[in-house]
């Protein structure tokens, strides 16, 4: 199984943080599944670091690839894939997450069940 990692769950799991879903943690650990790493991640803790929302650390894509995981460019097939989504959703990085889980058949790992309302396979 193909798992993408909303920004949240790469923090987490990265930091070994308890709000991870236990479910969403054996996922990962499991030898069976291939981890991707979207620079969407970097992309959202960047900008809400700089609004100050949120002190995200850097290099969170980079950190996964090193741990193993596999990276997965931002293509032009998912920026268009987002054009089919409705907007059940308004944040654009959990629309790009949400387009690159369906284009690449990946199974979503966040937190966020407002994402289930674009029939994305999500765990946690």
């Amino acid at each position: 199984m193909r798992l993408l990692l909303d920004t949240h769950a790469a923090v987490w799991w990265l930091t070994d943080d308890a709000r991870l879903g236990r479910r969403a943690d054996r996922l990962l650990a499991s030898d069976k599944h291939l981890v991707l790493a979207s620079p969407i991640v970097d992309l959202e803790a960047a900008t809400k670091a700089a609004a100050g929302k949120w002190d995200a650390p850097r290099g969170i894509s980079a950190s996964l690839v090193r741990g193993g995981a596999e990276a997965l460019p931002i293509t032009a097939q998912h920026a268009e894939a987002t054009r089919e989504l409705p907007l059940h959703h308004r944040d654009p990085f959990d629309r790009l997450l949400v387009a690159q889980a369906l284009v690449e058949d990946a199974v979503l790992i966040s937190a966020d069940e407002r994402l289930d309302a674009y029939g994305v396979r999500r765990r946690w």
